[in-house]
């Protein structure tokens, strides 16, 4: 198996070390009141919100935005990491390690010379790779296993209809899955006819699913293709609101719409930012 790079060595701290310094220092006595009270349980909201702010600055690409988002969800994962080593647990340096090993151990075609000739094949190997190891430690190792439940719904809908694929349960093409869209389409608006809340919610669901396979067809992530569509319907409206003020109640249906349609054209003639996703209608 091929070693991993040398460590460099140095006489100076590194980053990650002052970070690791600095938090234990807060954590301490005479530190910070709020820091010491802090629980894992209690980081892991701010840890996702985090993580949500880095993909945001990622996504426009701004690398100097990005290198600082970064280094938030990097401080949230050294606290919780130093709240483990506190408890007696795995410190930061200790589950790093545990990552590169994983790394090492989900990479044969890198470290062993086991060979992969398509990036499918890689993560074929490395997902069957995780399913063993998962069995070993005990772990729900079924075919959907592995997908947190905190997951944004739209994106653990597309991973679910991922791995559900990954077995054969799933339509040979595009078509399978636009009819289902129209399928539950019938099905919602029978339940809206009623009046059944409880249906349309099932029945909505169901559309939404539906519409993850889709996507999955397509080859479009769903995730970021709504993002993509949330961001200009926020752009266009911003304008409205440049255009006819804030009080935007106050203007009739026909006034929004126009103000609405000059909007999107404005925003079509500048074209996409750089770095940022590609538009749709």
């Amino acid at each position: 198996m091929r070693p991993y790079p040398e460590r460099m060595t140095s006489s100076a701290p590194t980053g990650m070390q002052q970070l690791l310094e600095v938090i234990a220092r807060l954590r301490g006595e005479g530190g910070c009141p709020w820091d010491q009270k802090q629980t894992p349980r209690s980081m892991a909201p701010m840890l996702l919100e985090e993580a949500y702010e880095a993909v945001d600055a990622l996504r426009s690409g701004d690398a100097e935005s990005a290198s600082e988002e970064l280094g938030d969800v990097l401080i949230n994962i050294a606290m919780i990491a130093q709240m483990f080593a506190e408890a007696g647990g795995r410190g930061f340096d200790a589950i790093a390690a545990a990552a590169a090993d994983k790394l090492v151990r989900r990479h044969p075609h890198v470290f062993a010379d086991l060979g992969a000739n398509a990036q499918h094949e890689a993560f074929e190997g490395w997902e069957q790779r995780k399913r063993v190891e998962r069995q070993a430690q005990g772990r729900p190792a079924g075919a959907l296993d592995g997908v947190p439940a905190a997951m944004a719904s739209l994106l653990r809908a597309y991973r679910i209809g991922q791995k559900a694929a990954k077995v054969g349960f799933d339509w040979p093409d595009r078509r399978g899955p636009r009819e289902k869209i129209d399928e539950e389409l019938r099905e919602l608006d029978a339940a809206a006819a009623n009046n059944d809340a409880a249906a349309m919610r099932d029945e909505l669901g169901d559309v939404l699913f539906s519409v993850c396979n889709l996507a999955r067809h397509l080859g479009v992530e769903p995730e970021t293709a709504l993002r993509g569509t949330v961001d200009k319907f926020a752009s266009r409206f911003r304008l409205m609101e440049q255009e006819l003020g804030p009080a935007l109640d106050r203007h009739t249906l026909v006034e929004l719409e126009a103000s609405w349609q000059r909007a999107k054209q404005k925003l079509a003639g500048e074209g996409p930012k750089s770095g940022g996703e590609p538009s749709a209608d």
